[in-house]
């Protein structure tokens, strides 16, 4: 293997007991973090890397701090980019890095900003408040943006709305940098989709939902107008053994290689993989076994597939996994890692 990976973990910072952004060396054969260093952000609650590697971006109280990622590993700070509304609650970029999308959960916003060629942020380019009223008190009551993506097309920016039950679809372009809606998927009264995934050949998206504790799966095809969705599959999210009124799908992924899928259970403190059809899209129940923690948030992956890590943040912890899939077994890895906090994390390669 040439090159080495690095992971950096985003943490609350309030109560002062981590500074923010944790980074470590990434043990891939062992399936472990090494803490290397910390770095302050005001309440890093979200954290991701650019397509290219180069830059990290993490949610902050500021709005978005950019990093640059170094060759050994370390990060510098670039900038911070205020987004004129209350803090994000998720961030994405698209493939080529041009752009980023911060998603208000506090005020139903989101924001699009311009990224600099250096990775630093720039402009506010547009944002758009949702409107609507939902019916549960406190969760469902009114929009609570929570993801927010470009579509593998360029063409159009998804953006799942669990205060409303909505993902709306706003037709978006370089030339005019304008949100204009064309579409939107209405899930299930109360169901609240949390986020949503898009495979990297761009023909189907997956959407889990917090509080229905499902994932639908679609198939997606460009339009000029507007985007061909078609809803194929809808498996729950713990499997086949019964839902608790507190269990609440927390967090989706990817393995690598997308033959797999991972989802986060909240309340039920589970982590589900899935066997995944690369042809039809479609998935299938491998196993649901609890994680030794309290709300997995993020569930990070490592780059051989073999190994994974639940960011727990109620216990303050990261546990490590194991993942045998023929025998359909999660199997932890000695000690938890304690973490103040923690709220997601990224695993990117660097060259020394």
């Amino acid at each position: 293997m040439t090159g080495k990976y690095m992971a950096y973990v985003g943490s609350y910072s309030y109560n002062g007991q981590a500074k923010g952004i944790t980074v470590y060396d990434v043990d891939v054969e062992k399936g472990r973090f090494i803490p290397r260093c910390e770095v302050e952000v005001d309440n890093s609650s979200y954290v991701i890397a650019s397509n290219n590697g180069r830059t990290l971006y993490s949610i902050a109280d500021e709005g978005v701090v950019s990093f640059r990622i170094h060759e050994n590993g370390s990060i510098t700070r670039l900038n911070s980019a205020n987004i004129k509304g209350m803090r994000g609650c998720h961030l994405s970029t698209d493939k080529d890095d041009r752009y980023i999308f911060v998603s208000g959960y506090h005020d139903g916003k989101c924001t699009v900003l311009r990224l600099n060629d250096d990775g630093s942020v720039g402009e506010i380019v547009t944002s758009v408040f949702h409107k609507g009223l939902g019916s549960v008190a406190e969760r469902n009551f009114r929009p609570h943006v929570s993801c927010s993506r470009r579509t593998p097309d360029g063409k159009f920016i998804m953006v799942a709305d669990l205060g409303i039950d909505q993902v709306k679809i706003y037709h978006f372009d370089e030339k005019d940098e304008e949100l204009l809606l064309v579409d939107a998927i209405r899930s299930e009264l109360e169901s609240a989709p949390r986020c949503f995934r898009f495979s990297k050949d761009g023909k189907f998206f997956y959407l889990v939902h917090e509080l229905k504790n499902i994932i639908d799966v679609f198939t997606y095809e460009t339009g000029d107008h507007q985007p061909k969705i078609e809803k194929v599959q809808t498996i729950k999210t713990t499997g086949p053994k019964p839902l608790t009124q507190l269990t609440a799908a927390s967090a989706l992924c990817f393995s690598n290689d997308e033959t797999h899928m991972f989802c986060g259970n909240a309340g039920d403190n589970t982590v589900t993989v899935y066997d995944r059809d690369p042809q039809t899209g479609l998935l299938t129940y491998l196993c649901c076994l609890p994680i030794s923690g309290s709300y997995p948030k993020d569930i990070c992956v490592f780059p051989d597939d073999k190994h994974i890590a639940s960011i727990n943040h109620e216990t303050g912890s990261i546990t490590f996994f194991t993942v045998d899939y023929e025998k359909g077994l999660l199997i932890m890895n000695g000690k938890e890692l304690k973490v103040n906090e923690p709220n997601s994390c990224v695993i990117v390669k660097v060259s020394k």
